[in-house]
Parts: C-alpha cells; sequence; structure tokens
C-alpha cells in the first residue's frame, strides 16, 4: 500500500486624506491579504485576526498546512513531513496554548532522547554526557584528543563566509564533519555541509564562535547564563496537521484554497491584487500583504509599480531538493532492535542509501497498531536527489534493506506509505545573504509589504510560527504609525 503526493517535510492607509490625525485607525478596515497558507501564512492570519486586523489567507492547494499533514490508516499515522514541534522558547509555549492545542500535546517519550549515528555499519548511540564521550566508539581516540585543542584554535575572519563542512573542519576535524555534523545536516537539511553556509544555516553557531572564540567555551558559558529550561519535543495525538487544522478553522471562511496569487499593483498606497481560481481571474483590494510563499513562487509573482520586485526573480536560484518519506510497519517480534531511541541518522561516509530514520512509535504513541512497530525513512535530498524519484516498491526495498541490517526487521513490512515532496527543504547556500539583501530592498520601496517564510527566516517548525508572528507584528506597527 503506497501512497505518494504534492509539494513539499509572510498600512493601513485608511479612507481618510488627512494625515498625522490618526495614530489608531479601525484595525477591522485595514485588510491584509496573506499569500500561502502554509504555518508561517496561517500563523500570521491568526495573530492579525486577534490583533483585530481583517486578513484574507489565499493558498493555491486545495489543503492548507503547506508540508504539514498525516495519514491516518488502520492504527497507523504517518507524518507526512514534520514529525515534531520543539518547545524551545516561551513564544511558542504560549502559542500552542493560545489556540487551544495545549491540552493535546503529547510529549516526547523519554527513551526517544538517545540518538544513533550509523558508523562501520553499526549503531551507536551519541554520547550524552562528558564520561560517555569518553568511552563512546563513535569517534576515536586521536578525534577526542584533538578536541580538547578546539577553545585555542584561531577565530575565523569576521567578513569570511565559510561552509558548514570548513567550519566544522577547522574547528573539529573530520571525524566529526562525517560522523556528527554530516549526518546531523543531512537529517535536518537533507543537504550537504560544503554548499551550506555556517552564518546563515546555522546562524547560533556562527554566533557562538565569534562571541567566545570558541564552541566548547561558548556552550559552557550558554549553558551556565541561559536559565531556561531546556526545550520539550511534542506533537499531537493525530500528528502535528492537527495545528494548521486549527488555525484554519479558527480563522473561517478567511482561508480561501485554490487561489493563486497572479499580479501584485501598488496603487495610491493600496494593494491590488489579482488572483486565479479554477481559471477564473478576480481582483481584490488590500492595505497590506503578507507573503509566506515558497521563494520559487514569491520569484514568479508579478509585481506592478514596484521597480525592485525585479530583484526577487534571484529566488529561483535557492536549492530544494526532493525528499521522499517511507513510512514502514513491521510487527514488533519482527524487528530485532529495541528501537529505544528518536531513531538514527546516516553519515555519507557509510555509503549507503538512506539520510536517516525516525523510530515514530517509540517517539509518539499511537502510531501504530498494538503489537507493531512504526518507522519513518528519509531519502533522497542533495545527496540522491534522483532517489526520491523512483517507484514507491523501489524506495519500499531500499529501506527495508537497510532496515533488516541495521535493525534486524525481518519478513518484510506490513504496512508501507510513501510521500514525496519534489521541492522539500530550501538550502541556505553560500551567498545567501544577497536572497535576503533582495527582500529587505522590496520591502523598503513597498510600504505594506511584509516577506517571510521557511527559506527566509529558517527552516525549523519553530522558526515558521515565529516567522508568522514576526510578520504579524510587522503589519501591525506599519499600521498603527502616525502618518
Amino acid at each position: 500500500m503506497g501512497r505518494s503526493g504534492g509539494p513539499a517535510p509572510c498600512q493601513d492607509t485608511g479612507n481618510s486624506t488627512s494625515v498625522h490625525t490618526r495614530v489608531n485607525p479601525d484595525r477591522r478596515s485595514h485588510r491584509v491579504a496573506v499569500l500561502g497558507g502554509g504555518i508561517t501564512g496561517l500563523t500570521a492570519a491568526w495573530h492579525l485576526k486577534r490583533a483585530g486586523f481583517t486578513a484574507v489567507v489565499f493558498e493555491r492547494a486545495r489543503r492548507a498546512g503547506g508540508v504539514i499533514g498525516a495519514v491516518r490508516t488502520n492504527g497507523w499515522l504517518h507524518e507526512l513531513g514534520p514529525n515534531s514541534l520543539l518547545e524551545g522558547s516561551q513564544s511558542v509555549a504560549d502559542f500552542i496554548e493560545q489556540t487551544g492545542l495545549g491540552p493535546r500535546r503529547i510529549f516526547a517519550s523519554p527513551a526517544a532522547k538517545r540518538r544513533y549515528i550509523v558508523r562501520g555499519g553499526r549503531m551507536i548511540a551519541l554520547p550524552a554526557s562528558p564520561l560517555g564521550f569518553a568511552f563512546t566508539r563513535l569517534f576515536s581516540l586521536g578525534a577526542k584528543m584533538g578536541l580538547l585543542a578546539e577553545p585555542w584554535r584561531k577565530r575565523g575572519a569576521a567578513d569570511a563566509e565559510e561552509s558548514v563542512a570548513d567550519f566544522v573542519l577547522r574547528r573539529l576535524g573530520r571525524e566529526f564533519l562525517d560522523y556528527a555534523v554530516n549526518p546531523f545536516v543531512g537529517g535536518v537539511y537533507a543537504g550537504d555541509p560544503a554548499r551550506l553556509s555556517v552564518r546563515h544555516a546555522f546562524p547560533k553557531l556562527h554566533a557562538i564562535e565569534r562571541e567566545h572564540g570558541s564552541l566548547i567555551r561558548g556552550a559552557i558559558r550558554r549553558r551556565n547564563t541561559s536559565g531556561a529550561p531546556k526545550g520539550r519535543i511534542f506533537s499531537f495525538p493525530e500528528g502535528l496537521h492537527e495545528l494548521p487544522l486549527a488555525l484554519a478553522g479558527s480563522l473561517g471562511d478567511a482561508v480561501r484554497l485554490h487561489h493563486t496569487a497572479v499580479r501584485l499593483t501598488l496603487l495610491n498606497g493600496e494593494w491590488h491584487l489579482e488572483l486565479e481560481s479554477a481559471g477564473v481571474r478576480t481582483a481584490e483590494v488590500f492595505s497590506s500583504v503578507v507573503c509566506a510563499l515558497p521563494a520559487g513562487a514569491l520569484a514568479t509573482l508579478h509585481f506592478e509599480n514596484v521597480p525592485e520586485a525585479a530583484r526577487l526573480g534571484a529566488l529561483r536560484e535557492i536549492e530544494y531538493p526532493p525528499i521522499a518519506s517511507v513510512f514502514t510497519g513491521y510487527e514488533r517480534s519482527e524487528v530485532a532492535h529495541p528501537l529505544d531511541g528518536f531513531g538514527l541518522l546516516m553519515p555519507q561516509a557509510e555509503g549507503t542509501r538512506i539520510l536517516g530514520t525516525l523510530f515514530s512509535s517509540t517517539l509518539f504513541p499511537n502510531r501504530a497498531p498494538p503489537g507493531c512497530v512504526g518507522m519513518t525513512t528519509f531519502l533522497g535530498g542533495m545527496r540522491d536527489p534522483e532517489l526520491a524519484a523512483q517507484s514507491d516498491s523501489d524506495l519500499v526495498a531500499i529501506v527495508h534493506t537497510q532496515l533488516s541490517r541495521l535493525l534486524g526487521a525481518h519478513g518484510g513490512p506490513t504496512f508501507t506509505d510513501v510521500q514525496r515532496w519534489p521541492r522539500a527543504i530550501p538550502q541556505y547556500t553560500m551567498g545567501y545573504q544577497r536572497f535576503k539583501d533582495a527582500v529587505a530592498a522590496v520591502e523598503a520601496a513597498a510600504p505594506g509589504l511584509h516577506i517571510g517564510g521557511n527559506w527566509l527566516d529558517g527552516i525549523a517548525l519553530a522558526n515558521c510560527i515565529d516567522s508568522g508572528h514576526r510578520l504579524a507584528k510587522a503589519v501591525e506597527s506599519a499600521a498603527d504609525r502616525p502618518r
């Protein structure tokens, strides 16, 4: 049984002619077009509605939520995109409570704290403590001893752009690149550390070196001074798509599906939006526009009276590699490994064809029927983009072969489900600043236009939620500004 699917795991001028007389105009008369019904756009619209604005979401797909989705079949639950959300900040925790989903949160099993990395064809748990690191077989004695010198290694040049691979080689060495960072990058970005910019793909890592001169010193100091609780991983009983469903439900008929934004015209301080739905063109007028579109969709959106918008055409160059998500369900007795962890990550140096596997039924309850276990394996990405286009049966066979070798999975899966994302995760490659500069220039030249999304504000689900909140605050600030 298989399944493949669609695309891939943003001023109130008022009606008065006077200026500087209304600091807080009637927000209900301030109409905001939100382009894109993924989690960023829905979050922005939800905050705008709470703040008193009239926000309308336009989504070209048949459902809202973007890459967040799930399939429930006969007791199996396959998360099609993101599998969990990190409650790493108070803003995310508050947001979930405010949406009414707080009581429905289910937190990851304590067993999921363990992460496995494959080396030499064997799964090795990542060390969780200094003592564990001292005795782990994941790294050689030479690599461990070399790490002791990290605090005294020279900072990189402040104005230099450096790849993730070069950064890690310089600070930590080859083994840490091959067997820690490479699999992590494969699991998060489905990307290539040699092509990603450390400044943009992992800004916190870059900032630690700039601030402390050492990753080790920085980690110790931040742990001692942050005072913040460690974030918890959670989902919902029917998967993460409960979140976009709740947001879309609260917005009601303000979410318009099967609507594609075609043209934006800035005229006399207002935005004229041309839309297409079922082959019919319509137009509406808005005070502000929030663009939460994928980079490629924004690059092809036509702008009138905003010459600087031509710079957005460069967004076509942002890479989105394809990914296949393959869910396999087994009888518990058919898998030898205890599956006592979050999952496994596969270093590219191991030469296998998978990026990693989540132990889905360990992570959260009710992802598999009683007496069964479910796992989600990812293939493709920048390592092997052509692989994601293979047939369902070929992908399932590749996954089962790997799980047999690593986990002792026998007899073949009793349930399978395949989801493809032809354009999955934006890659924050070297030279990425030019895309951010283009966005800043267009926003400066186009009052009332606010742009965000996972290709601009970070790819994690929590980043997208924060991006939507940021966009809503930008609309609110501009609308309330004295004119």
